[in-house]
């Protein structure tokens, strides 16, 4: 047992009843405040714990951590010292901030400059991404999308339950939670016109999702097992694929998507530990027929994360639109990890690889304004009587996740952003 799992620690810092970042948490990430330029910190309640401030004073001695390491704009080479060394700061940082230690506690003057109120910092992104991965990876997302475009009785194209489906994105346009998004434009062709017209989407797209960075790297024709897969996993993420469906639809044969998702995706700014999500794990769904042998695996690799969705215009409040769950997912990450180095491709620290849209069984549980609205046949109505098929200019789209256990709550923060008009020209 990770002793920093412990669901009976407190820790002396207030952490207000549901607040995503108790003392089992401690999720890293990158910020800035009027004064200080970007650092790596830990939440913890209200609170960002300064990782330099802990390091240069002392606090982290024998760890064997190089000089500078959290001084930097980000995770990247902190993470590049491995899931051990991850868990080494963090089990620390716990025993740093438990009721009954007195080191920083006692200490007036540093707990000042250590603890910094979150309502004063900036978030930045946490990692400098080296490649990004999209699966797709939940069966009930892929069966209503083949349903709604191909065929209801043969929704799933023959390969799915073989191997998990992704595609290389882009990851230049991730960016962290709370940027804006500018509509996109692209070819669109309409039903009722023989040729494309170019204009901005009129199918703009959420896609709920869980991503995972990994902290190791593997060099050019090296596999790696499903069995060692939970090795490179630094933690996990909140993510959003914005989509444009119409521009998809139009361009998607024969490659795939393109600038249909390539204009941008949104990322959570904490990056919550594999360690932390270890209470939590779940027995996924029995894969029928059985996987190669490169794909199977033993014990429960799916993780119970509470997933959902929020949308507000700007005349409406918030209302949850999706109400979701990781464990869903068909194919999990060790699987996706060891699919996507089977042919000997080389990963990298700080790749990020994001599961595809999260869909369960229930309409209310569908991960896209695709499925929700039915491609727009099934409108949503807003608390104000307004109604969305698709997002619209001005929208801001908010997903929430947290797995809950034993009186723990573990939380990820907001993954935000709001919708701008095209940029003309």
């Amino acid at each position: 047992m990770v002793t920093a799992n412990d669901p009976k620690l407190k820790s002396w810092v207030e952490v207000p009843k549901e607040s995503d970042f108790p003392i089992q948490n401690l999720p890293f990430g990158i910020f800035k405040t009027k004064y200080l330029t970007p650092v790596a910190g830990v939440a913890i309640g209200n609170y960002v714990l300064d990782l330099v401030y802990l390091h240069e004073n002392g606090y982290l001695d024998g760890l064997g951590l190089p000089p500078g390491i959290f001084n930097q704009k980000f995770l990247n080479d902190f993470f590049t010292l491995g899931r051990m060394k991850i868990r080494e700061v963090r089990e620390r940082i716990s025993e740093l901030l438990r009721h009954d230690n007195d080191e920083l506690q006692g200490d007036a003057a540093g707990r000042e400059i250590a603890l910094v109120p979150m309502d004063e910092v900036q978030m930045l992104m946490p990692v400098k991404i080296s490649n990004y991965s999209d699966f797709y990876s939940s069966e009930e997302h892929a069966t209503n999308v083949g349903s709604m475009f191909r065929d209801p009785k043969n929704a799933l194209l023959p390969n799915w339950k073989h191997l998990p489906v992704a595609y290389h994105g882009r990851a230049s346009s991730i960016v962290v939670s709370g940027t804006a998004i500018h509509r996109p434009k692209g070819q669109i062709k309409y039903p009722d016109q023989e040729f494309p017209a170019f204009a901005p989407t009129r199918k703009l797209d959420f896609e709920l999702e869980v991503g995972f960075i990994t902290c190791g790297e593997t060099r050019l024709g090296q596999s790696i097992h499903t069995a060692q897969a939970e090795d490179y996993i630094a933690g996990f993420v909140l993510f959003n694929d914005w989509s444009a469906r119409d521009i998809q639809q139009w361009e998607y044969v024969p490659l795939g998507p393109f600038l249909s998702k390539n204009f941008g995706s949104t990322i959570s700014p904490w990056i919550v530990t594999l360690d932390a999500m270890e209470p939590f794990r779940a027995q996924g769904p029995e894969q029928l027929p059985h996987v190669l042998p490169y794909l199977a695996f033993e014990g429960k690799k799916n993780f119970d994360i509470v997933l959902e969705v929020l949308l507000q215009s700007e005349k409406t409040e918030q209302t949850t639109v999706c109400r979701s769950n990781f464990k869903y997912m068909y194919w999990n990450v060790s699987q996706q990890l060891a699919h996507h180095t089977v042919n000997g491709c080389n990963i990298q620290v700080c790749d990020l690889y994001a599961s595809g849209t999260i869909s369960g069984p229930s309409p209310g549980s569908y991960g896209s304004l695709l499925e929700l609205t039915w491609n727009g046949q099934k409108p949503l109505t807003l608390p104000d009587g307004s109604e969305r098929t698709f997002i619209e200019d001005g929208d801001t789209i908010t997903m929430h996740g947290y797995a809950k256990k034993d009186g723990v709550r573990i939380g990820f923060g907001e993954c935000k952003g709001k919708i701008l008009p095209p940029i003309q020209g």
